[in-house]
């Protein structure tokens, strides 16, 4: 979940116009930015991405109030239909290749930010101890904080690190991917006279 995460950030900041869609944080500043007038911050996209990711994160809350007491069964749900949603992410990133159209890059925000509303609430009811999926800061405050350097046991560092390393190396691969893949053109694999 964690890798996911960078991979849809990597997606969602280099290609639908500085906007996160899991790090909600992250869009409340750059509502902020956009509000003051900074150049390549958007209202629009930043508030979509919040309403949606809400939007997804009580869909993630109906799912824990029906299968949280059973974790496995709540993880799996909440992962199957996260995986609906990222997959309809990318039919629409297929059929409007090319194209980035206003209509295309708002939908593609709210539906990613949908899934990773879910994912967040699911994570959040699952509550596995110092492992997060979309948030960093209380992960890396915990590592310096509770290491033996502050007279901390530092007992939960492998953990918490691998949370860091997941998104990191999603992020990693969100970037590459993005930078040096090659974008789907629908006409590059037929003769067709509109292209």
């Amino acid at each position: 979940m964690t890798l996911v995460t960078g991979l849809v950030d990597a997606f969602s900041y280099l290609l639908l116009g500085h906007v996160f869609v899991a790090n909600m944080t992250g869009n409340v500043v750059f509502l902020g930015f956009a509000l003051a007038g900074a150049p390549g911050f958007s209202v629009a996209a930043s508030l979509t991405a919040l309403v949606a990711f809400a939007c997804g994160a009580r869909l993630g809350g109906v799912l824990a109030a029906r299968h949280g007491a059973h974790r496995g069964r709540l993880f799996s749900r909440a992962a199957a239909i996260q995986a609906l949603f990222l997959a309809a992410s990318v039919v629409l990133a297929v059929f409007g290749a090319g194209s980035l159209t206003t209509g295309l890059r708002y939908a593609l925000i709210a539906v990613l930010a949908i899934s990773m509303g879910i994912q967040n609430a699911a994570a959040r009811k699952v509550a596995v101890p110092d492992l997060t999926t979309t948030v960093l800061t209380p992960t890396i405050t915990g590592i310096a904080a509770d290491s033996r350097l502050a007279g901390g046991a530092g007992s939960k560092a492998g953990r918490r690190l691998a949370a860091v390393a997941m998104m990191l190396v999603g992020a990693l691969i969100g970037a590459v991917l993005v930078r040096h893949a090659q974008i789907y053109d629908p006409c590059s694999s037929r003769s067709c006279s509109s292209c």
